[in-house]
């Protein structure tokens, strides 16, 4: 590869590329002037970013391509360069199976590819709705290769066509059968809504060299939750679609100044509604999902002797998981405490005093659940109101060998709505097993970042819409600034029925 450009100097001392976060060895450099440098490539799947370090800066990245993930005129045959599904086995499986998939022109790497399962709508399998793409939370890509895929079947696929999505086009579908469901799932009443959110960053008297990362959060794809799309934003990002953030970098903000960084996405919500026949579950053994989400954690303290002791003595002698959540769920409600007044503390603090918000109740049931080893993740987002304005909300979902995630809301199974917030007829019931469409998810779990600097300060914003262990990271003279989040803001709404017909919101005050 030849790079050109300007000011690389005249020897490579202290001075380097990097190749997709790789650092050539120093053989592979073939040439090195001040206007130019040749260098032999490694392995860096089939597109990359090459970015030019010296000491502590760093150029702008450009994109380069493997000829070969570059798009072709489909040949005369029909099968150009777009995936090619041969065969899939197993021909049929449960939720959370491993099946392999062969052919061909998948990818040497996945790089915004996927795997598509057909939903469960109301009216039947869903041929022409987004489909069900296999998660990373669910740890369902176990491996990818330009001939071979081997995926787990994701929660909410139903019976109906398969297919592989890549960059160069979509494969040919493939019929493939999901069995063994002791119960079924059903995706409804469909509602698009457009959210906004912002920070405003207010400088004060940076006097040096500084730089701030922003780590913005964006609506989680789910299978209730499919369709997130990026609309607007004000800036270019750092880094897009990081563990679901999107990194912003403000580099040498001058002081006493005032900075806006906005989103915007359009998201689709389904209602959620399930039957489960208890009786028909089966443990399948160990799995990635059971293995994880049943482990302590920073915010759910499973291993806690006090939660030990009340999981032991909620569910007593019951074995099967749907029946030892539900008397988690039912016992979160009897104690009376569940409610939208804010609490301090989590999962501990809520199960020693008795009371606790939506945070504390998700946190608790999650932490319960774990101890009694029933996979279980938290949930945090919005719910909006009648009037469209939204309250920070949390929740939780748990884990049933080949049926998928079952989701409970324990504040409003308690009936404990926020104002102008409709709830269903026996709201107890309802949120066991069932959840509306009148909320939008940012994180499913808690999203865990790494610094980017060793001596970045981090600010961690508690109780969030989004379950993040920190939001910003200011490295040199950035310590003098002030930093204002928006609440989650709807602009329009619209449902199926109402083509067209969104409904315009008032812009709120933070």
């Amino acid at each position: 590869m030849t790079v050109t450009g300007e000011n690389f100097g005249d020897t490579q001392e202290g001075a380097y590329l990097t190749i997709a976060n790789m650092n050539p060895t120093l053989s592979s450099y073939i040439e090195w002037t001040d206007s130019r440098i040749r260098v032999r490539i490694p392995d860096f799947g089939e597109s990359a970013l090459v970015r030019f370090h010296r000491k502590n800066k760093t150029s702008a990245p450009r994109l380069i391509f493997h000829r070969e993930s570059l798009p072709l005129p489909v040949e005369e045959d029909g099968i150009g360069r777009t995936p090619r599904i041969l065969s899939v086995e197993p021909a049929s499986g449960s939720i959370g199976d491993l099946i392999i998939l062969q052919g061909s022109n998948f990818g040497f790497t996945r790089n915004g590819s996927g795997v598509f399962f057909t939903r469960e709508t109301e009216t039947g399998p869903g041929e022409n709705l987004p489909g069900v793409e296999v998660f990373e939370n669910e740890f369902g890509y176990e491996q990818w290769h330009d001939k071979e895929i081997q995926v787990r079947i994701p929660d909410g696929a139903v019976s109906g066509n398969l297919e592989v999505r890549t960059l160069r086009g979509n494969s040919a579908p493939v019929f493939f059968e999901v069995t063994g469901k002791p119960g079924a799932k059903v995706y409804q009443d469909r509602l698009t809504y457009e959210v906004s959110y912002n920070v405003e960053i207010q400088t004060g008297k940076n006097s040096g060299p500084n730089t701030l990362y922003l780590w913005f959060p964006h609506p989680v794809v789910s299978a209730s939750q499919p369709v997130v799309q990026h609309l607007r934003r004000t800036e270019e990002p750092f880094v897009e679609n990081y563990r679901d953030t999107t990194l912003f970098k403000l580099n040498d903000m001058q002081k006493n100044t005032t900075r806006m960084i906005a989103l915007s996405y359009r998201v689709e919500v389904y209602a959620v509604e399930t039957q489960v026949n208890s009786a028909q579950i089966r443990s399948r053994g160990t799995s990635p999902i059971k293995t994880v989400y049943t482990l302590p954690g920073p915010l759910i303290p499973s291993d806690d002797p006090g939660i030990e002791a009340k999981a032991a003595e909620i569910i007593q002698r019951e074995q099967n998981p749907y029946l030892k959540a539900r008397r988690l769920y039912e016992w979160l409600i009897d104690q009376g405490g569940i409610g939208q007044e804010p609490q301090e503390g989590g999962a501990v603090e809520a199960l020693e005093r008795g009371q606790a918000d939506s945070y504390g109740a998700a946190l608790l049931f999650c932490a319960l659940a774990r101890a009694a080893a029933v996979p279980a993740i938290p949930l945090s987002g919005v719910l909006i109101r009648e009037d469209r304005s939204t309250s920070r909300h949390f929740w939780a979902e748990f884990w049933i060998d080949g049926f998928g995630w079952v989701p409970l809301d324990p504040v409003l199974g308690a009936g404990r709505a926020p104002p102008d917030f409709e709830l269903p007829e026996n709201p107890r019931q309802y949120y066991f097993g069932n959840l509306d469409n009148r909320r939008v998810a940012f994180t499913r779990d808690q999203t865990v970042l790494s610094r980017m600097e060793v001596r970045g300060k981090t600010v961690s914003r508690d109780r969030e819409y989004a379950l993040q262990n920190f939001w910003e990271e200011a490295l040199g003279e950035a310590e003098s600034y002030t930093s204002l989040w928006s609440d989650v803001i709807i602009e329009t709404a619209e449902r199926p029925s109402e083509p067209g017909a969104a409904i315009p919101i008032e812009r709120r005050s933070r």
